[in-house]
């Protein structure tokens, strides 16, 4: 890849790759049978960290391929085109995020289950996105070190923090909002802390678009992230055992008895180090495509393994039931169907909402119909129904 491309092929190569371990992780999670959860086994143990790595790659990649973006345009403020983007697509996560946990059988019946307020990835990013874009839009007339200060700053305040936090249940809140910052009712992610790696993606986006021309941009990169990365994996928890010593602040000895944001975010710098590494390699059109198909693909393994609208998928027939032989050849099949899927979805998108369009407007038609029919029935116009169907048919036949 030639280092003054506009187009980071690392970074949909990432994408790709944690889409991909998020379908393993959730199928061998959700299907195996726990007696194989040996957690001295060092091939689970190994699979069980490598999985752990997977949601902050993708929080990290999703904000600082926005940031990158949006950084890119040469407008400031609100007429940079990609403000109106970014709050149009915070919007539809959050949408497809509740829609993917509507039970349509519970809808009939007019109600809501609890489930349905339950906080997971696309709400977290969607909503990230939005507060990204209301840090650029307060930093776009400001000095140029606002806007980082902003990102790097909320990151480090969640991290450190987290020790307090994680203990509020947020009870003054409505459930539905609560939900977004504390997992005391079930919810799988929080805007807090997982904010923190998103912020913490579009801090290092900007760094990409200043030096992007940078003759030596990539070796320069890749030792930092090397550095960085196995500095916070390594020496981060006894460094929070010294600044406990040194200033007798308990939240640091809190910090250093569960250090996984940093030692996550560690991580997540040797994953960059590594796909920049191998970035020339990451070029095949297949995996661009996986990489842009994030979305789609997401949906589609939400609906097929959880049963999203009908409750009916491989969770609900296959909970914990499977050998780790069926669930490493059924998550490896699980992976080429979704992607398959996605990959076809993408082909001929226009067409499926063409006539998704279609049905759309057929079905208002029909229930408008229904009403107008009942109304007349009940006033007794028999004359003003049939004049009303003729004119149906016509607008039908139209």
């Amino acid at each position: 890849m030639n280092v003054k491309s506009n187009r980071l092929f690392f970074i949909d190569a990432m994408r790709a790759w944690a889409i991909l371990m998020m379908l393993q992780g959730h199928f061998i999670d959700g299907l195996l049978d726990p007696i194989f959860r040996d957690p001295d086994s060092i091939a689970y143990s190994t699979w069980r960290y490598f999985r752990g790595i997977t949601a902050p790659v993708f929080f990290t990649v999703s904000g600082f391929i926005f940031t990158y973006l949006l950084m890119r345009a040469p407008q400031v403020g609100f007429e940079n085109p990609r403000i109106k983007k970014g709050i149009r697509r915070g919007l539809q996560l959050l949408l497809i995020g509740y829609l993917l946990r509507l039970n349509l059988f519970g809808v009939l019946k007019g109600q809501l289950y609890s489930s349905f307020y339950l906080v997971d990835v696309l709400h977290c990013i969607g909503l990230s996105i939005l507060v990204i874009v209301g840090f650029y839009l307060f930093a776009s007339h400001r000095k140029p070190y606002v806007f980082p200060s902003l990102l790097i700053g909320t990151t480090l305040l969640l991290f450190l923090f987290e020790p307090v936090y994680k203990q509020w249940t947020f009870g003054f809140l409505p459930t539905g909002v609560a939900n977004y910052f504390t997992r005391a009712n079930g919810s799988v992610f929080t805007i807090i802390p997982w904010l923190g790696y998103t912020t913490v993606g579009a801090f290092l986006s900007l760094w990409f678009t200043k030096f992007k021309n940078h003759r030596r941009l990539y070796p320069i990169a890749i030792s930092t992230a090397v550095v960085v990365g196995a500095a916070l994996i390594f020496y981060s928890s006894p460094a929070f055992v010294k600044l406990y010593e040194f200033t007798g602040i308990s939240l640091f000895q809190s910090i250093k008895s569960n250090n996984y944001l940093f030692i996550r975010l560690g991580d997540v710098f040797l994953v960059f180090a590594l796909f920049m590494l191998i970035r020339r390699l990451l070029t095949h059109p297949t995996i661009l495509t996986i990489g842009a198909s994030t979305l789609s693909i997401y949906v589609i393994h939400f609906i097929l393994l959880y049963g999203s609208f009908t409750g009916l998928g491989l969770y609900k027939f296959l909970h914990h039931e499977l050998s780790p032989w069926w669930a490493i050849s059924g998550a490896a099949g699980f992976m080429f169907l979704c992607t398959v899927l996605a990959i076809q979805y993408g082909r001929h998108e226009t067409e499926i909402k063409n006539q998704l369009g279609v049905i759309t407007r057929t079905i208002r038609l029909e229930l408008y119909a229904t009403r107008k029919m009942l109304q007349l029935l009940a006033k007794g116009g028999l004359l003003r129904l049939r004049i009303f169907l003729s004119k149906l048919f016509a607008a039908s036949r139209n």
